[in-house]
């Protein structure tokens, strides 16, 4: 009643949105009730009833926290469509206590700890609309002073005297005691919150410039960061990136656990993290290459540019000469060596992974380009001629997990005979006595999109 006085005085254009949470006989009437005030005012009215108690069963919420979801759900939804410039809500320093009080059992950090904002743009239920608190710097008593200066008549909700709910029983039973330690305790949690908000802008400054050193891709439901300059930042900012991508996707999460977060920390610390954890609300986090990604379980990552033939497509095949094919710009390609002895040489020197000479005589009839199958198997250089699983060749070098299905491979025979930028057999390798050598390379043509 303070807050719609002070703001109609004001000569602001207001609409009173109110929920019934269903959770009181009562709940009607009081609904009713502010539907005449509005009316008294020359406002608009808008109503909602939900059921609060039935919402908090199904989604395993408490009470309150289901209240909260569905009411500023609410308020924002009717905000757009008045096309409102901010959802004004009532909360006082008494408030503010003691959301700072519930943090700090609860363990938070400073973005507990700093408590509610006066003006919290972007939020979690809108990037444009505003929630704004005008009264947050008035103690309730002022505001009951207020309403009866003016000749306001409140109604008094019965539920706020039950300490059966967490904020009542800090209310009515935790600050009175602690009070008795410091009768100055209130206005101390609420300077302490405003020095804290205060420090909190000046990690955000560095935060963001964190961000922009370790971010390197995002899409829809992720974001992907680079873990060497993930690991260079200290453990508090890496602690803040970890939040801070987990509420890019999902801005309505509160109260990202510490556990959750030193979680990750932990899963990151492994010389070489292998597969991915669960985080929180459908969060995973995965390593590839030197990306750490953190994203929805049901996200599409962005493609790495790596190559890849075609899904679903028939394998290619490659004789003495050609190219072929594959997805974003790669290409195979082979031919053969006019020069014997040079191309020897090449073979003997070469150190990059994504050429291979390979004995021609070992390769009868055109070889296979396609992706990997079950039960592929190949026989590595160095390994004697042993045969390994390509699935487990593949998991020991650290091929990407999404890239491994599509990987392109030069197969004869059912046997793969080059795993480009991995691994080439030990049976087609080219030896003093061989008298015939392929070339094969595989490139990405300049300019293709990743």
């Amino acid at each position: 009643m303070c807050l719609l006085d002070a703001l109609h005085r004001a000569g602001l254009r207001v609409v009173v949105a109110h929920m019934n949470h269903r959770l009181r006989p009562e709940a009607d009437q009081e609904a009713e009730h502010v539907r005449q005030v509005a009316e008294r005012y020359g406002v608009p009215y808008v109503l909602k009833a939900e059921d609060v108690a039935a919402y908090a069963e199904g989604h395993a919420l408490s009470v309150e926290e289901a209240a909260r979801v569905l009411r500023y759900r609410f308020l924002f939804a009717e905000a757009v469509r008045w096309e409102a410039q901010a959802v004004a809500v009532g909360h006082t320093a008494d408030d503010q206590v003691e959301t700072v009080l519930m943090h700090l059992l609860r363990g938070a950090g400073l973005e507990g700890l700093k408590g509610m904002e006066a003006w919290h743009l972007p939020n979690a239920w809108s990037q444009e609309i505003p929630l704004v608190r005008p009264l947050l710097g008035m103690w309730r008593e002022e505001t009951v002073a207020y309403c009866q200066e003016r000749g306001l008549q409140p109604v008094m909700d019965g539920s706020n005297l039950e300490t059966t709910y967490f904020r009542n029983r800090l209310r009515h039973e935790l600050i009175p005691a602690l009070q008795a330690y410091n009768p100055r305790l209130k206005e101390n949690l609420v300077r302490m919150a405003e020095v804290l908000r205060g420090d909190q802008q000046v990690l955000e400054q560095i935060l963001e410039t964190a961000w922009q050193a370790c971010a390197r891709q995002a899409g829809p439901g992720c974001v992907a960061f680079s873990r060497g300059a993930l690991e260079a930042q200290p453990v508090g900012i890496r602690r803040r990136l970890v939040r801070k991508a987990i509420g890019a996707q999902r801005p309505g999460l509160r109260d990202i656990g510490f556990e959750t977060v030193e979680r990750a920390l932990e899963f990151l610390r492994q010389p070489a993290p292998r597969g991915q954890i669960d985080l929180a609300a459908g969060l995973r986090m995965l390593v590839e290459e030197d990306l750490v990604w953190i994203a929805t379980w049901e996200a599409d990552l962005p493609g790495m540019g790596w190559p890849q033939v075609q899904r679903g497509g028939e394998p290619g095949r490659l004789a003495a000469s050609g190219t072929v094919l594959l997805c974003q710009g790669w290409q195979l390609s082979l031919e053969e060596a006019e020069d014997v002895e040079e191309g020897r040489r090449q073979a003997f020197e070469n150190d990059d992974p994504y050429q291979a000479w390979l004995d021609a005589a070992q390769i009868p009839g055109a070889l296979e380009v396609r992706g990997r199958r079950e039960g592929d198997r190949c026989r590595p250089l160095g390994m004697e001629g042993h045969s390994v699983k390509l699935a487990d060749l593949m998991i020991n070098v650290k091929m990407p997990r999404r890239a491994r299905a599509g990987w392109p491979l030069a197969c004869c025979g059912g046997e793969v005979v080059w795993v480009p930028g991995y691994a080439t057999s030990h049976t087609c390798r080219v030896r003093a006595e061989t008298r015939r050598i392929f070339h094969l390379w595989l490139i990405r043509k300049t300019g293709s999109a990743g």
